[in-house]
This record gives C-alpha cells, sequence and structure tokens, in this order.
C-alpha cells in the first residue's frame, strides 16, 4: 500500500511516459497518462489535482514532438489527455463539497450525541465514572445505545441501554428514555418503580409515533443500577438487557438476573408475576472497596471474531489485570473488542464503569 497518494500519481504518470518514449506504439502509455490525474484529483488536494492535470497533457505533447509524430496525433493525445484532466478537477471539486457536506453532518450529529448522551462526572460521591461509547460506522457518530449517571436521594442512580430501531426514530427513543430516567430518578422510591415509570413514557412516545392499528416494534433494553450513599450497597434490575460484570481483585463475574424481564416500552415488565406484586424483581449484592461494576451493551457482548466466536470478557485478556480506575478499564474493553473482531465492529458499543473508590475526600 502506498503511503503517500501523491507517490502512486507520479509512479503512473513516470510509467505512462517511459511507455509513449520507449515503446513500439507511442499511443501504448497514453492510458497511463490519463490516469494519473484521475488518482490524483481522488486522492489529493486542489493544487496536486492540478499539477497532474497539466503534467500529463506536457508529457503527451513533448513526447509526440520527440518521436515525430503526425500533427494530428499530436493534437488527439493532448485532447484526450486533457479533456480526462479536465474532468478529474471536476471530480476533485465535487468530492471536495461532498467531503465539506459529510464533515457537516457529521459534527451535527455528534452535537446531538453530546446534546443527549452528555458524559457523566468522573465522580459522584464515593464513585468514580467512566464511560465509553464506539459506533459500529464511525462516519455515523452516532448510535441507539445509551447511559446515563444521576446523583439523587437513594443514592447514584445508572442507567445503560440500548434502543431496538434504527434511523431517526431510534434518536429519539433514546432522548425519551434518558429524558424519563433524568425526571424519574430524583422521585421514583425503587428501581421497579423507576422502571415502570420509564416503561410508561416509552410506550406513550411508541404509541404516539404509530398509526391507529399498528403494533410498536421499537424497544428498549435497559440495565439500571444503584448504589447507596455510602457506597457499599448495589441493587440492579434488568430489564431485557446483557448483565454486568463485577471486577474485583483481577476477577470478572457476571452478575446475571435471577428473573428475566421484558425490556422497557412493552408494557409489562416481566415474565411471570408482575411488577409491583411482591415478587422481589430487584437484586440486592454488595460492592466491596477496590471494585467496579462494568455494564456494557451487546456490541460488547455479540462482537464476534472472524470465527464467528462471541466476545465473552469473562475469558478475555481482562481477567487477571488490575486496574488504576474505570477509564483505564473502558479503554482496555475498547481495546480487547477491537482486537477481537479485528476492528470489524459489528455494532455500536457502550459502556459504563462505575468503580467504589478506596479514598474519598470529605463533601464540603
Amino acid at each position: 500500500m502506498v503511503k503517500a497518494p501523491w507517490v502512486l500519481a507520479a509512479c503512473v504518470l513516470v510509467a505512462g511516459g517511459l511507455l509513449t518514449a520507449f515503446a513500439p506504439k507511442p499511443y501504448l502509455g497514453l492510458p497511463l497518462l490519463a490516469a494519473s490525474p484521475l488518482i490524483a484529483a481522488a486522492m489529493l488536494s486542489f493544487r496536486f489535482a492540478v499539477f497532474f492535470a497539466c503534467a500529463p497533457v506536457a508529457a503527451a505533447a513533448g513526447l509526440d514532438l520527440y518521436r515525430e509524430r503526425s500533427a494530428t496525433s499530436l493534437l488527439v493525445d493532448v485532447a484526450v489527455v486533457g479533456l480526462i484532466g479536465a474532468l478529474a478537477l471536476l471530480v476533485n471539486v465535487l468530492m471536495e463539497r461532498q467531503g465539506r457536506k459529510l464533515a457537516d453532518a457529521r459534527d451535527v450529529a455528534e452535537a446531538v450525541q453530546m446534546a443527549v448522551l452528555p458524559q457523566p462526572a468522573a465522580q459522584v460521591g464515593s464513585l468514580a465514572i467512566a464511560v465509553g461509547y464506539t459506533v459500529a460506522q464511525a462516519e455515523a457518530r452516532i448510535g441507539g445505545d445509551l447511559f446515563a449517571v444521576q446523583d439523587t436521594a437513594f443514592g447514584v442512580r445508572m442507567i445503560i441501554g440500548d434502543v431496538r430501531g434504527k434511523g431517526l426514530q431510534a434518536i429519539a427513543t433514546v432522548s425519551v428514555a434518558i429524558g424519563a430516567f433524568r425526571q424519574e430518578a430524583e422521585y421514583a422510591p425503587d428501581l421497579s418503580a423507576l422502571a415502570e415509570r420509564m416503561d410508561d413514557a416509552l410506550s406513550r412516545d411508541a404509541g404516539r409515533s404509530l398509526e391507529p392499528g399498528i403494533s410498536p416494534e421499537e424497544f428498549t433494553t435497559a440495565l439500571l443500577a444503584e448504589v447507596s450513599a455510602e457506597g457499599d450497597v448495589l441493587r440492579l434490575l434488568n430489564r431485557g438487557h446483557p448483565g454486568p460484570y463485577l471486577v474485583h481483585e483481577g476477577q470478572l463475574t457476571r452478575l446475571d438476573a435471577a428473573v428475566p424481564q421484558l425490556p422497557l416500552g412493552m408494557g409489562l415488565a416481566e415474565i411471570g408475576p408482575p411488577v409491583g406484586s411482591g415478587h422481589p424483581v430487584t437484586e440486592v449484592l454488595p460492592l466491596p472497596l477496590g471494585a467496579t461494576l462494568l455494564m456494557v451493551t451487546d456490541g460488547v457482548t455479540e462482537a464476534r471474531n472472524h470465527e464467528g466466536v462471541f466476545y465473552d470478557p469473562c475469558r478475555a485478556r481482562l481477567v487477571g489485570a488490575h486496574f488504576e480506575n474505570p477509564e483505564s478499564l473502558v479503554r482496555a474493553l475498547t481495546a480487547d473488542v477491537q482486537r477481537w473482531t479485528e476492528g470489524a465492529q459489528q455494532d455500536d458499543m457502550a459502556i459504563l464503569a462505575v468503580s467504589r473508590r478506596r479514598h474519598t475526600s470529605a463533601s464540603p
């Protein structure tokens, strides 16, 4: 692979000139002379494209004179190479214009992403927090995964989720989910009530966006978590989302839901007794000092290698490693998934890591 695009264009130009000068038929080098400006137009700036559009014309004219070709042949060669060079410059201008439009669209998409999913604070109470977000298509800069962290009177509440939908409707659903979480996390007495209120908000939004008689096809998998004010108690409620992991002393333990539940936006919450019937759907676990709660979307757990094998964090290079902070864990996991897939990421990937710090400073 040629590192400098101008080297490739120059090599093609030189090869065309040599063929024109020494080949049995002078016109054998003409295709290469014409290809040089096309390569430059597709890969270089307008200034370089102008040079590689003019150089083949001069080369064709000079070499035809050197080989004493007729005036008609000279004019035909110069006209052909010159016309292709002019078309190459037009292509360069159009590509540059299209590139600016694409850059503007990506900037808008990134601004929307930052507005819908602002970065959480690096520390909330006794918790250190880090997030990572990677979209499957880098040009998009926006996807359907979501996360949020909020400090409330009940403790630090978090959500990570994945909207099962496409396009602008998925982004709208992400906005509704985050808005409902921000609003209800302050007032819902527990995670079950918070999930019910979010479920109602998403169901209403899905109903408003559909025509009468059409059932909604979009839903949102979500994992809700709450860490007590003291930082030692962890509560989890899983609504159809990949289970989180507890990272502690070099070990990764997957925390699967004991009671399977339906995703948000599908009406009733639970497969089995309904939410609010007294069935314990929220799981309570201890959160040791120095432990990290690692929450991911299925872009991590469903990442496949070239053999079609799914990525498993519990069998990855993360096991046995010690991380100074959640940010280093997020970076290591992102890099390991990219290594596993060899850069061929199939889905958006969101990561939320929350660590109980060993040393905390008193709040002012």
